[in-house]
């Protein structure tokens, strides 16, 4: 995890994950590992495909805060597709994920359903996400491809687009 401190100590997830274990914090570009970066404005959609990288890299920082610019960290960047939020502050807001949201999605699309549901433990309402995002967290983890995400993101967006 890169750490960027720039958030609520109380709200962040990285910190809270990084008490338990469960992540390592990195507090600069330069000490953290080469891996598969979660980022939003990245190219590509993270696939199954991705799974093949050793290592998980998301950054944490304020969503004030977490422009284009702050993505440059080095590794293969890659964005999550169409997810709906359970944490408390963003319940419900298409794509407004906090880092162990975007991390467990990123376990669950790599099928680690079972290290999604323990980073999400730690968590009142982490269960949650993975129950709003069931299907589509299936269905992603069934994709082949980036190009296939993308086409299943798309009958998400239609629907939300609809309603």
């Amino acid at each position: 995890m890169r750490y960027e401190g720039d958030d609520d100590p109380a709200k962040c997830t990285a910190r809270k994950l990084a008490r338990f274990d469960l992540v390592d914090l990195h507090r600069s570009d330069r000490s953290t590992p080469y891996g598969v970066v979660l980022n939003p404005h990245a190219e590509r959609a993270l696939s199954p495909a991705d799974a093949e990288t050793s290592r998980l890299v998301a950054l944490d920082c304020s969503w004030e805060s977490a422009g284009e610019a702050r993505f440059s960290l080095p590794g293969e960047h890659r964005a999550l597709p169409y997810l709906v939020a359970a944490n408390p502050v963003n319940f419900g807001r298409p794509m407004q994920l906090t880092t162990v949201e975007a991390l467990a999605a990123a376990l669950a699309i790599f099928d680690r359903h079972d290290r999604a549901e323990t980073v999400l433990s730690k968590f009142t309402w982490g269960h949650t996400f993975l129950e709003l995002n069931e299907e589509p967290l299936r269905r992603y983890a069934d994709c082949a491809d980036s190009t296939e995400i993308v086409s299943v993101q798309q009958d998400y967006l239609d629907r939300a687009e609809n309603q």
